[in-house]
């Protein structure tokens, strides 16, 4: 499991290992999976893609809301057909619930309430989504503290989960305890200075604004991704709030390295309990 901060490595890192161990990578980027969704997520270029077997990459429509659980099974999959070619499996990425997913399984969790929903809906779109995010706080403020306010389908989520069960998404979670292991898995990561990942989060927003990532926006919009879930990610969200006119040109590049900064605040809480092996690459 290569796990990690954005912007670390993690992608150069799995290609090393696959290259040494003759394994093949599972995608675990919750924005990956999505088509069209390329610059801006990192996709791993054509020149790394011919350096090792990916799976998982660019395989989900975006307007379908990929799940957790779908994902692990989907992840499962990829792992046993790696495994029958007698092939290591190197799964890679920084959504660390996806990789919770896989590993440990998820706590049981109520279904959807499309009536909740619809009435979170209305209160982002009359009061704000930090309006949600303030709610959050009071019935489950482990919960809040790991999602930003403008995490509108996760937040609405841990309040559905409140709503429809009476228990926050942390008390269940709890109980579960992700205990059982279902994989032996062995956690590795770049092992990166701050100032060197600032640096190396500066100069890749820099890199993928002057190589496109703009014009990727607006072709999404055009398709019609506008609204969902991958295009409020970190990065992609404020390059929609530039071409809808609402952050200067001058601003756009600062204000994606500071959201991205602190979307590595929150992966660093994620992964801090795991026993994870750091190397220099």
């Amino acid at each position: 499991m290569v796990v990690g901060p954005t912007a670390s490595g993690k992608t150069e890192l799995a290609i090393l290992l696959a290259q040494k161990f003759g394994g093949e990578i599972v995608n675990a980027d919750s924005v990956q999976v999505y088509t069209h969704f390329d610059i801006g997520s990192g996709k791993p270029t054509g020149e790394e893609l011919a350096r090792a077997p990916h799976h998982l990459l660019s395989v989900v429509d975006p307007s379908v809301q990929l799940e957790a659980s779908r994902y692990a099974e989907m992840a499962e999959q990829a792992v046993s057909d790696i495994r029958g070619r007698n092939r290591i499996p190197i799964v890679c990425g920084g959504s660390f619930l996806w990789v919770k997913a896989l590993v440990w399984g998820l706590a049981p969790m109520p279904g959807a309430n499309p009536a909740v929903r619809a009435e979170h809906t209305l209160i982002a779109e009359s009061q704000g989504r930090a309006a949600l995010h303030a709610q959050l706080q009071l019935i489950d403020p482990v919960a809040a503290a790991r999602l930003s306010p403008n995490d509108f389908v996760r937040v609405s989520r841990a309040l559905e989960v409140f709503a429809v069960s009476g228990k926050t998404m942390t008390e269940l979670q709890s109980e579960h305890g992700f205990r059982e292991q279902k994989y032996k898995a062995r956690f590795i990561a770049a092992d990166r200075a701050d100032a060197e990942l600032d640096e190396r989060i500066a100069k890749r927003t820099t890199h993928w604004l002057q190589t496109g990532w703009i014009d990727e926006v607006k072709h999404l919009v055009d398709l019609g991704y506008e609204n969902t879930r991958a295009m409020q990610s970190v990065g992609y969200r404020e390059v929609l709030s530039y071409i809808r006119g609402q952050i200067p040109e001058s601003e756009l590049a600062p204000t994606i390295v500071r959201a991205t900064r602190v979307f590595v605040r929150r992966q660093r809480t994620w992964i801090r309990d795991l026993p994870i092996h750091y190397v220099k690459i």
